[in-house]
């Protein structure tokens, strides 16, 4: 196995196309190094990118923020523009894991992990965040709920790595929320999650909204039926009835031990009301 420690985009994009064999992008590692593990995994080359500045930063400026590819979570929740801006986006980002790996995880190694249960993603969705995506090919930038295509399978091309994720400018009256049901408070994986992001008018009525659900598919649902339902609305309690019976139909879930396909159901509701709520309050309060 070789470990190569590029200091350049060109330079790791190069390695990963050109890899003999099966190649990883070492980010944060907190998805890579379990894997290989427990033996699920054995890359004959990890790129390490934690060393290419460009990628470890987050910028503001005039369309919204851009966050690296390397950016730990940890730093996310440490920057009060982005908290303020997009408050549902570093819930879920700040539900990965425990405050040590915190420290290490990324919200791109989570997206690209594909989990259908990934915490950072049903928020980003909502969000309408974009990847911006770097090959062999060139540059493209692409909607991030076209990324996961299956549970750890993402639609990433080879030699492909995602260099940031863009977050739009925060428009006036909008809010946006995540929450996720566990079987403990935190360190554990989400049964269910939901993740609501609305934009209002000057009178309250929500003008814009987006729907996601996470742990209830394959992949990140987004629940177009759902913000139709809310569009229009000032998020009474009729408009959430109907959310939530919309979401509980969207789902497509599984039996596992953790959870029944109708338990799931059910909780998608739940937690949808609750998220849209929540943004609900905070757009009215912008």
């Amino acid at each position: 196995m070789r470990y190569i420690r590029p200091s350049s985009l060109e330079d790791a994009v190069g390695l990963l196309a050109n890899a003999s064999g099966k190649a990883a992008i070492l980010a944060g590692g907190s998805d890579l190094l379990v894997r290989m593990k427990g033996g699920f995994i054995e890359p004959d080359v990890i790129i390490d990118i934690k060393a290419i500045d460009a990628l470890g930063r987050i910028i503001e400026n005039d369309d919204g923020f851009v966050i690296g590819a390397a950016v730990p979570c940890a730093v996310l929740g440490e920057n009060t523009a982005l908290r303020n801006a997009w408050p549902g986006v570093v819930e879920g980002a700040r539900l990965i894991g425990s405050k040590q790996v915190q420290g290490r995880c990324t919200i791109v190694g989570n997206l690209c992990n594909a989990s259908p249960a990934a915490d950072s993603v049903p928020a980003l969705v909502a969000a309408g965040a974009r990847a911006l995506v770097r090959g062999p090919a060139g540059s493209r930038t692409i909607a991030v709920e076209t990324i996961p295509v299956g549970p750890g399978k993402t639609s990433l091309a080879p030699g492909e790595i995602i260099e940031a994720i863009l977050l739009d400018k925060r428009q006036r009256h909008s809010g946006d929320a995540y929450q996720r049901f566990t079987p403990r408070t935190e360190m554990d994986i989400a049964v269910v999650s939901a993740a609501v992001n609305l934009t209002l008018n000057d009178q309250g009525v929500v003008e814009k909204a987006r729907v996601a659900l996470g742990a209830a598919a394959p992949t990140v649902l987004l629940v177009e039926e759902a913000a139709d339902i809310l569009v229009g609305s000032r998020v009474d309690d009729g408009a959430l009835e109907r959310l939530a019976e919309a979401c509980s139909a969207a789902c497509r879930p599984i039996d596992d031990k953790r959870g029944t396909v109708e338990f799931r159901k059910k909780v998608a509701g739940v937690l949808a009301k609750r998220v849209a709520l929540t943004a609900y309050q905070r757009a009215g309060q912008k």
